[in-house]
């Protein structure tokens, strides 16, 4: 059996993600078995398992699909197709995913097919790549920050670290702004208006003085950018005071805001650094320059990778390295605390908050938004798996609007908001939640037991048959055993019981 989340992934970690895949090609029923073992990839199983026929025509298939893999048959195929035929559709609670109209939304009032843009960044940085995640199904791009100053980029400027299915889990660049110039930029706004008039543009931009800002803005304005988006926040910049040494100064982001301000109309949203404690300060000087939203977050400040025979860090630059930006899944969690900070800031009522930060996959865009993020900008996961990954976007998350009976997406934004805290002292601690064991999937490994006595409370020990037994009397319901059991056995009991009372000695 493959179970549901993210953890699958460990089940296809063989598989390469093929561009036009072989698989797809040879099989009889034209069931697409990439795109559906790409859409468990993205946890979105019931957007793929709703595309199957009622039939399980994989069980007496042959699986051609599986002599054809580039990687030498080792991805299930089949054991995954049928995963979906017969313990997902039977499961679906309704009959269709696609119905896309249940996305639209809204940036400061000007709308939005569904709730994905494309980050500032080298995915949106001339026309080609622009058009090319228009025509996937990207309902607008926050184009890579334009400046009024020439850029030389480092070579290489990318390195990353991995998980254990080989998927980039943390991303670091060292990569700066548009090397195209103003005008060519215009150009490209212009051409991207005319062809593709429904979609969105943000344009991101970068001034080193007040002339700048409001020059930038200007131009952008005319040449049919929609919004604003002000970088104060890029870690990667070769002159100081620019990206986030601005981002860092309360004063100056008020300053540049209200200078960009004094060029455009249009919406205006500051992206916002997350090398500093709290955001608050920066977002409500921000406000009082005359923006309209927020974006959050750019990347971290980190060194990575450090080659135990050269002693220099990632990406080398000829025997040198730098600070770079960090970003990736690994950065959510910072990510999605910065950003329920923003939305739980009353003085910040009303301002658009565009979540990013290490988003893959439509659940981790809807945690974004039910900590108050409007909308969800992507950068690593493309860079990583392509515009494609968009399908599974929208899929996911409209197949979950429809099946918890949401009518818009909006309705979900901030619904997680009552249950954060800026500190534990809010948190109940009278009781304990057991953990719950699964012997009939357990295989008897002891990982539970390893990570209890050398990271816990000494709580977990084998019986004879190789099966965990809990000692509730020392047992405080930490969960450390949940999360490194690799065949997920282990679960939350759901009852909270006194630590007055406790459970027998044995559980």
């Amino acid at each position: 059996m493959i179970p549901g989340g993210k953890g699958n992934r460990k089940y296809l970690q063989n598989c390469a993600l093929c561009l036009d895949a072989p698989c797809d090609k040879v099989c009889p029923k034209a069931l697409e078995p990439a795109r559906k073992i790409r859409s468990i990839w993205f946890e979105n199983e019931n957007g793929a398992a709703v595309r199957l026929p009622q039939e399980n025509v994989c069980a007496a298939c042959e699986a051609p699909c599986e002599s054809a893999c580039l990687m030498g048959g080792e991805v299930p195929i089949r054991k995954v197709m049928q995963f979906l035929a017969e313990q997902v559709k039977p499961e679906l609670g309704q009959a269709v995913a696609d119905d896309e109209a249940i996305l639209q939304t809204e940036l400061c009032g000007i709308p939005l097919e569904n709730p994905f843009l494309l980050a500032s960044s080298v995915v949106g940085s001339n026309y080609d790549m622009c058009a090319r995640a228009f025509e996937a199904g990207w309902a607008g791009v926050s184009f890579k920050t334009i400046c009024a100053f020439p850029i030389r980029e480092a070579s290489p400027r990318f390195s990353a670290i991995y998980s254990a299915d080989g998927s980039m889990m943390g991303f670091k660049n060292i990569e700066q702004l548009s090397d195209h110039s103003v005008a060519e930029n215009m150009a490209i706004f212009r051409q991207l208006k005319k062809n593709y008039p429904q979609k969105f543009i943000l344009a991101s931009i970068m001034g080193r003085n007040d002339e700048e800002w409001t020059e930038l803005s200007r131009q952008c304005q005319e040449n049919g950018a929609d919004a604003l988006e002000l970088n104060f926040s890029c870690p990667n910049m070769m002159e100081e005071g620019l990206g986030s040494d601005i981002g860092q100064v309360p004063a100056l982001v008020e300053r540049f805001t209200a200078a960009a301000r004094r060029g455009a109309s249009i919406p205006i949203l500051a992206k916002l650094t997350p090398n500093v404690a709290r955001m608050s300060p920066a977002a409500e000087a921000a406000l009082n320059g005359g923006a309209d939203g927020l974006s959050a977050i750019n990347t971290i400040k980190s060194l990575m990778a450090v080659n135990p025979d050269t002693y220099v860090s990632s990406p080398d630059v000829h025997g040198r390295s730098a600070v770079g930006g960090y970003s990736g899944n690994a950065v959510k969690p910072i990510a999605l605390r910065f950003v329920a900070e923003l939305a739980q800031n009353p003085k910040l009522r009303g301002l658009h908050l565009s979540g990013m930060g290490g988003v893959e996959s439509w659940r981790d865009a809807l945690e974004f938004m039910l900590l108050g993020a409007g909308s969800i900008q992507v950068t690593t996961a493309v860079m990583q798996y392509g515009y494609r990954i968009i399908e599974d976007l929208k899929s996911g998350l409209a197949y979950y609007l429809h099946e918890k009976g949401f009518r818009q997406v909006h309705d979900v934004v901030g619904l997680g908001l009552d249950s954060v805290s800026d500190t534990t002292d809010t948190l109940e601690r009278g009781t304990i939640v057991y953990p719950k064991f699964n012997r009939k999937t357990c295989i008897g490994c002891g990982r539970c037991v390893i990570s209890c006595m050398d990271g816990g409370h000494q709580a977990i020990f084998l019986n004879e048959g190789r099966r965990p037994i809990l000692n509730a009397k020392k047992c405080v319901g930490c969960h450390l055993c949940v999360l490194v059991c690799p065949t997920e056995s282990i679960c939350s009991s759901g009852k909270r019981i006194s630590q007055d009372k406790g459970l027998p000695s044995e559980a």
